[in-house]
């Protein structure tokens, strides 16, 4: 079976090149990787940029309070359509995310996110609420709010494994900044998603905004890339295999062995964890039955989007790295890790700066640009980022190049301001300067 390319980036659905309805029946392991495989990536051109971005939702005059569903719900039905054409939901700790569609350019892409994220901002505003762009909730414990199916069995599911509490400090408790690129022409495919891999320590390090977790300071600069570290590997770890020529067989491998978290209720919009490990191949095979039943095609689509690791394949490329960071930030480090991907150039120069760190993901997390390698790394990846910047973002990347050369990240401002000011201050500061107060 074979996979059409989809006409849009990165919310489109997979449309089949011939029939294969959902409730089509998956007969065994080898069907379900070969659909894996074929639909990995879409072979063309490379150039469409469409960015996510999280935030936390916070109430400036009670940072300790988490606001209400029905609140955050509320307000999202006062939200006018957005300019850039943004999705907006709502994740389970109360976090508000921002889907952009597919833009011609990442320059593009950043201006209309800019845009649609002013809109949003005014308007929770209007209602006395503030987003804080970090990468962790640095104040509360975590709760999940979002009442959806999905992510109470999620919850459920995370409990009853070995990574219940990191569970639910992923499902609440964190943020991001997601990149999403073509996957550009096939005979690119497997250096593409190496290096979408190997700059991931060294982006992690850039971008680290989150050294706080529960009104404590964690230790790790990116607490929330810790906080996924924490996580069963089999479904948050890379997935690479041990050459990483053949992405479409390593995300099949991966997703096979990888065990099933929840089974859709035939006919309903209901969801049920699996508190047992089963991996997706045992279902497909036989060897254990879900819901009394055998898997099927929508099954399958439905498993993939509850793995997580750091690159996923969707057709285009996720890349899900990066802590959430406010404005003064993300434009240049969206940009560099797009023009460390789309251009030749940066891309042979970032492939050699960022080898020796190309698999220190604990490093990146714990130690950021203290970390001479990823130091060293980072210098030479803004630098040649900086060097092919529009003239738009000439002053967001000299601003990154200064940071990066002093060995700062964007959670070292938030963290001074902490030890100054206080965490319930700084936190309620931050939320009242998204609504634009002093």
């Amino acid at each position: 079976m074979t996979l059409a390319a989809s006409s849009a980036l990165p919310v489109s659905k997979k449309t089949l090149d011939t029939p294969c309805p959902a409730e089509a029946e998956v007969d065994s392991s080898s069907t379900a990787a070969e659909y894996i495989a074929e639909g990995c990536l879409t072979d063309g051109p490379l150039g469409r940029v469409g960015l996510e971005l999280e935030a936390h939702c916070f109430d400036p005059a009670d940072p300790y309070r988490r606001p209400r569903w029905e609140e955050i719900t509320a307000i999202l039905k006062q939200l006018p359509r957005l300019p850039g054409g943004s999705a907006v939901t709502v994740e389970p700790g109360g976090a508000v995310e921002l889907s952009g569609p597919p833009e011609d350019g990442v320059v593009a892409a950043i201006a209309a996110m800019s845009d649609d994220q002013a809109v949003l901002r005014r308007v929770f505003a209007d209602s006395g609420l503030g987003l804080v762009f970090l990468g962790s909730d640095p104040l509360r414990s975590p709760q999940r709010i979002n009442p959806g199916s999905r992510y109470r069995a999620m919850e459920q599911f995370f409990a009853a494994s070995d990574s219940g509490k990191a569970g639910a400090a992923m499902m609440t408790s964190t943020a991001s900044v997601q990149v999403n690129l073509d996957a550009g022409p096939q005979a690119g495919w497997a250096a593409r998603v190496r290096l979408a891999h190997a700059l991931g320590p060294t982006m992690i390090a850039i971008a680290a905004n989150s050294p706080m977790l529960g009104g404590e300071f964690s230790g790790w600069v990116s607490t929330r890339q810790w906080v996924w570290g924490q996580m069963d590997s089999a479904r948050c770890g890379p997935i690479l295999g041990v050459s990483g020529d053949d992405p479409g067989t390593d995300w099949a491998r991966y997703a096979l062995k990888a065990p099933v978290m929840l089974v859709n209720n035939p006919g309903t919009a209901d969801c049920a964890p699996v508190t047992h490990w089963v991996p997706f191949a045992d279902w497909a095979d036989g060897l254990q039955l879900l819901g009394d039943r055998r898997p099927t095609v929508a099954d399958l689509e439905y498993h993939l989007t509850t793995l997580f690791p750091p690159v996923r394949p969707r057709q285009w490329l996720e890349i899900r790295y990066l802590d959430s960071m406010p404005d003064d930030f993300w434009p240049a480090v969206v940009y560099t890790l797009v023009a460390l991907l789309d251009d030749p150039e940066a891309a042979a120069i970032a492939a050699e700066a960022v080898e020796p760190v190309a698999t220190a993901w604990d490093n990146a997390a714990r130690l950021g640009l203290c970390d001479r390698r990823l130091y060293e790394a980072a210098n030479r990846c803004v630098a040649v980022a900086a060097e092919r910047a529009p003239a738009e973002l000439t002053d967001a990347m000299e601003r990154l190049v200064r940071y990066v050369e002093k060995g700062r990240c964007p959670g070292d401002d938030f963290a001074d301001r902490v030890i100054d000011h206080g965490i319930a201050a700084e936190v309620a500061r931050a939320a009242q300067l998204t609504q634009g107060g002093p």
